[in-house]
């Protein structure tokens, strides 16, 4: 007979990531590794495939669209890659987060999610969205490193503070309908915004692109969908910070806080 003093506990599996690439997509390899040092049991699956099977997305606890160019761009960031989502896998991406699985999209990523209405809760006409990433102010490429601040939001799980994140877009400036910053707001969806390293208010370049109120992160009202323009997956070591030398006490980039607290609540 088995007591509760040596009941043998079972291991629970790490959480299956699903990292969506396609044509133009190249953050992939570094997401890939950056959710398995959080944790996760990392899958980089091509678009068509799951088009041709989206049971895949069964299995998964997380669907992750990574940074790049997907489809270069040609006609705006992220929207042709949005558009082979809605027209073929609309319903499962549906299913998905009303089970309770969570989608990140970094970068590019995070194009993909405003231009599909992923962060709107899945409008049907997605013409209607009230939000949209547009041309930096600069207009031109922006890759420096910046300061994020997380916000009270409903994405509850993420770390709390102010950190170190690089940048590499050029049309990372989000860009709001009327009376839609005040909605955003009173629903906890402003997930992260672009600080100074003192928390202060930025001006350029540490506000890299003019996004409006500096949000650079948006979640959706369950906290469970996160989208962000700068990319966490690129400051997980030490080393990724271009003054790790001089930066004491770090055995670890901030980043890899970002995705063990993602992998948490995407397991949990």
């Amino acid at each position: 007979m088995t007591t509760p003093s040596t009941r043998i506990r079972p291991v629970k599996a790490p959480p299956t990531a699903l990292i969506l690439r396609a044509a133009g997509t190249n953050c992939e390899a570094e997401t890939a590794r950056a959710l398995e040092q959080a944790g996760a049991a990392a899958r980089i699956l091509h678009l068509n495939r799951l088009v041709a099977a989206p049971q895949e997305l069964t299995g998964a606890r997380l669907l992750v669209i990574p940074g790049g160019f997907s489809f270069g761009d040609d006609v705006a960031a992220g929207r042709l890659f949005a558009a082979r989502l809605r027209q073929d896998l609309y319903a499962p991406l549906a299913e998905h987060v009303q089970r309770g699985g969570f989608v990140l999209g970094i970068c590019n990523g995070f194009q993909v999610l405003s231009e599909l209405g992923l962060l709107e809760g899945f409008p049907r006409e997605p013409e209607r969205r009230s939000l949209a990433l547009i041309d930096n102010t600069s207009n031109h490429y922006e890759c420096r490193w910046v300061h994020l601040r997380t916000e009270r939001c409903q994405a509850t799980w993420l770390p709390a503070g102010i950190w170190p994140c690089p940048v590499a877009h050029g049309e990372g400036r989000i860009a709001l309908a009327p009376g839609a910053l005040e909605r955003l707001e009173a629903a906890g969806q402003i997930a992260l915004r672009y600080v100074t390293a003192s928390g202060g208010v930025p001006t350029y370049p540490e506000l890299p692109n003019g996004s409006t109120a500096a949000i650079a992160g948006l979640c959706d009202p369950t906290g469970r969908v996160i989208g962000l323009m700068p990319h966490p997956e690129r400051n997980v070591a030490p080393w990724h910070h271009p003054q790790w030398t001089r930066l004491s006490g770090r055995s670890e980039g901030e980043g890899l806080a970002f995705f063990r607290a993602l992998v948490a609540a995407a397991g949990s």
